[in-house]
């Protein structure tokens, strides 16, 4: 019988938004559309900048009318700060919850049989699901074993899936080039939120050049940060990758396009490496004028 695994997340942590108006106030401010989410489902979604750039990525929870998000550990002081700074005089509770954990199960069609909160992943059904359980809890069910974080890693970048502060920096990109709008990130007919003016734009335009994408070798892949080169010219940078010489990366790729159909190899620190759009995307190789 094929197994499933499951894994703790212990960069990810929880906060939860929770009373009279809790709903209304965070449907103004971020990019998924909250008020539809029914009683233990979960979304995924970001609060920007006035800019349009992400700030925080996360999965949100509904339970018992509160909100519980999920989103790295290291962000939640700033994050409680963020939210504090648009609360004014809306009935609302902001706290982080430190006796919850976060873990990731796939492989199996059941979700595994464990007390807390467990949702589809709302990215992709590739995903399995995600969980927010009680602090002491083992993560231990039945038909899954027992894996580590670096597992749920190599997972997700099989997969193709982007996580904010680890793929990208927050306050450096937007929305597009971190694939939210790909893995059902932004409602686009929802109503007004922060940065949502910029989002629209570029959606409307599209203006989206940079996007985060497979990368694969023949050789570990160096980390994150190394440039990816056309010959003189950078056309993106390594984000996360995984033993099995697969990775994700930031890539330009019109710039990419262009040095493929010149015949010009790609390059990370001298090894060749092959770029390729994740199978669920919508977007494409933009089209590249054709040479004499």
């Amino acid at each position: 019988m094929i197994q499933g695994r499951i894994a703790a997340l212990p960069r990810r942590g929880v906060v939860v938004v929770k009373g009279e108006d809790a709903e209304s106030f965070l449907a103004g401010l971020v990019t998924n559309d909250v008020t539809i989410l029914a009683d233990g489902a979960a979304g995924y979604g970001g609060l920007l900048s006035p800019q349009g750039k992400i700030l925080f990525d996360f999965i949100v929870f509904r339970s018992g009318g509160e909100d519980l998000i999920d989103l790295p550990k290291a962000a939640i002081a700033d994050f409680i700060k963020r939210l504090g700074f648009y609360k004014l005089r809306a009935k609302v509770d902001i706290a982080a919850l430190p006796y919850r954990q976060v873990a990731a199960a796939w492989g199996q069609s059941e979700a595994p049989a464990l007390a807390g909160l467990i949702a589809p992943d709302p990215r992709l059904p590739g995903l399995g699901y995600r969980l927010i359980l009680s602090e002491d809890s083992t993560i231990e069910a039945a038909g899954y074993e027992s894996v580590d974080e670096a597992a749920y890693d190599a997972h997700r970048i099989g997969l193709g899936i982007p996580e904010g502060s680890i793929d990208f920096a927050f306050g450096e990109a937007f929305p597009h080039e971190a694939d939210m709008d790909q893995l059902g990130g932004v409602a686009f007919d929802k109503g007004c939120y922060i940065g949502q003016e910029v989002v629209s734009r570029m959606e409307h335009r599209g203006t989206a050049r940079r996007r985060i994408i497979h990368v694969r070798a023949a050789s570990p892949i160096p980390p994150a940060g190394a440039e990816i080169v056309a010959g003189e010219k950078p056309v993106g940078t390594i984000a996360s990758s995984s033993a099995d010489h697969a990775g994700l990366a930031v890539v330009r790729l019109d710039r990419a396009k262009e040095a493929v159909d010149a015949g010009v190899p790609l390059l990370v620190r001298g090894m060749p490496v092959d770029l390729e759009i994740p199978a669920w995307a919508k977007f494409d190789w933009p089209v590249t004028a054709a040479r004499d």
